[in-house]
């Protein structure tokens, strides 16, 4: 089976997990995801939670998790999602960045952050699916990560989801206040984003220039103060050969607007 690629929002730490109603939606829709996509032989994520000098990959064979979030119950700290490591999988992956002048790196100690394990607990719970973390890139050029995904569409071939783990929309005081911004600049930015991604009549090229200067787009700094949380698309973009998304979930995340695109 070919890979699949799907950029979704992971929400706001271990939150989908705690039966919050800011979450319902959410929740709901990664719980389908195996009902439409299958078990894959292995999964990539390209985690907002990690940046690097260069790109790096998780290799170890038993990642440990890494509790990346703050001030929540002491239950989640103790989360467990045991699902084994790729080394061959990390190999392949800066083999294929290689190939294409991109120096990588292989981290045999880092553990899983939750833009990894929150989704994939209710994606995938039984943690039986080996999984592998790419990190972005410090800097956060928005073309250098399009360009990691084109340098990995060789691993397109094969039974793999690829999951760009971040948030569409990402200003913390905004999404913990709910009358803090203009709703018309969040909703201006979801739409064009939408219609970047998925609107039949732009070319390969030009979604990729849409995605290159995001931060022009009609409400964009106001929904990404920083952008980490939307680059996670752009390496799927990549890997997607500029070929149009199809929106798998549209829906709110803590009362903000967020999108799920799968490719």
């Amino acid at each position: 089976m070919p890979a699949n690629i799907l950029y979704l929002p992971h929400g706001g730490g271990p939150l989908p997990l705690m039966d919050d109603p800011g979450h319902a939606q959410l929740t709901a829709f990664l719980r389908h995801i195996p009902e439409r996509l299958g078990r894959p032989d292995a999964i990539l994520v390209i985690s907002a939670h990690w940046e690097t000098d260069i790109p790096t990959v998780t290799s170890g064979p038993s990642p440990a998790l890494i509790y990346d979030y703050y001030g929540f119950p002491e239950e989640t700290y103790q989360i467990q999602y045991p699902a084994p490591g790729d080394p061959l999988l990390a190999d392949r992956v800066c083999a294929s960045l290689s190939g294409h002048g991109i120096e990588c790196r292989q981290d045999d100690e880092r553990g899983f952050d939750h833009g990894l394990f929150i989704p994939l607990m209710l994606m995938y719970r039984g943690a039986y699916i080996p999984c592998i973390q790419l990190s972005l890139v410090k800097g956060l050029d928005p073309a250098a990560h399009i360009a990691l995904g084109r340098a990995l569409s060789s691993l397109l071939h094969v039974n793999l989801l690829v999951v760009g783990s971040g948030l569409s929309f990402h200003n913390m005081r905004a999404l913990m206040d709910p009358g803090f911004g203009d709703k018309h600049d969040e909703q201006a930015f979801h739409d064009w984003l939408v219609e970047t991604c998925t609107a039949p009549g732009l070319s390969g090229d030009e979604r990729s220039q849409r995605l290159v200067k995001w931060s022009q787009a009609p409400g964009a700094r106001f929904c990404h103060p920083r952008e980490e949380h939307l680059l996670p698309l752009h390496v799927c973009h990549g890997m997607a050969a500029d070929r149009p998304a199809e929106v798998v979930f549209d829906g709110e995340v803590m009362g903000r607007r967020a999108v799920g695109l799968l490719w």
